[in-house]
C-alpha cells in the first residue's frame, strides 16, 4: 500500500511504529475484523459512501400526491449511486492500519449522483406529467469495511457487512 493513498479523515496517531489509528463513522460491520480466518494479519480498506433518504413527489391532478420513498447509496469512490434497502446502522470506530479510500466525489457532486438516480428510479417506476419533487430527508457520510486476509490459496476480501469473500486480484 503506497503511504499517498494513506489519507486519515478525521484523526490519526502513530502507534506502533508505521500502524495507523484512524476514527471513522462507519458502516456496522456484520463480520468483526477479529471473526475473519485468516493465516496472517487481516487488513482494513474503508471505502467512502454517502446515504440518503429521499422522497420523490409525483403531482397528481385530482386525487392526492404520491410519495415514493427511497434509500441512495453513493459510492464516492466509482462514482455511481445505487438503490439500497434500508439506510444503513452506523458506528464511530477506532480502527487500526487502515486504508482510507479517498473520495472522488464533492458533497455536491454525491447529491448531483443521488438526484438524478431518484429521478429515474421514479420515471422506471410511474408516468409522470412533469417532473417529481425530489427532497433528501438526511444524509450520512460512512465508510463500508472491507477486510483483507491472508490464505493459503491466495488473498481474499471480505465484505464486512455482507460477509461475501472474493479473490484479492492484483
Amino acid at each position: 500500500m503506497s503511504e499517498t493513498r494513506r489519507r486519515p479523515p478525521e484523526s490519526a496517531a502513530d502507534t506502533e511504529g508505521s500502524r495507523q489509528r484512524t476514527t471513522l463513522t462507519v458502516i456496522e460491520p456484520a463480520v468483526a475484523r477479529e471473526d475473519v480466518d485468516s493465516t496472517g494479519r487481516v487488513g482494513a480498506i474503508a471505502y467512502p459512501y454517502r446515504l440518503y433518504d429521499a422522497v420523490a413527489t409525483i403531482e397528481r391532478p385530482i386525487i392526492a400526491d404520491r410519495d415514493l420513498e427511497y434509500v441512495v447509496s453513493v459510492d464516492r469512490s466509482r462514482r455511481l449511486a445505487v438503490r439500497a434497502d434500508v439506510m444503513p446502522a452506523t458506528v464511530t470506530r477506532t480502527i487500526d492500519d487502515v486504508l482510507v479510500v479517498p473520495s472522488e466525489l464533492s458533497d455536491e457532486q454525491a447529491r448531483e449522483k443521488a438526484e438524478d438516480a431518484v429521478f429515474s428510479w421514479t420515471l422506471r417506476t410511474v408516468a409522470v406529467s412533469s417532473a417529481p419533487d425530489l427532497r433528501f430527508e438526511r444524509s450520512i457520510d460512512a465508510y463500508k469495511l472491507f477486510w483483507i486476509a491472508c490464505r493459503p490459496d491466495g488473498d481474499v476480501i471480505v465484505d464486512s457487512v455482507r460477509g461475501s469473500e472474493s479473490p484479492l486480484v492484483e
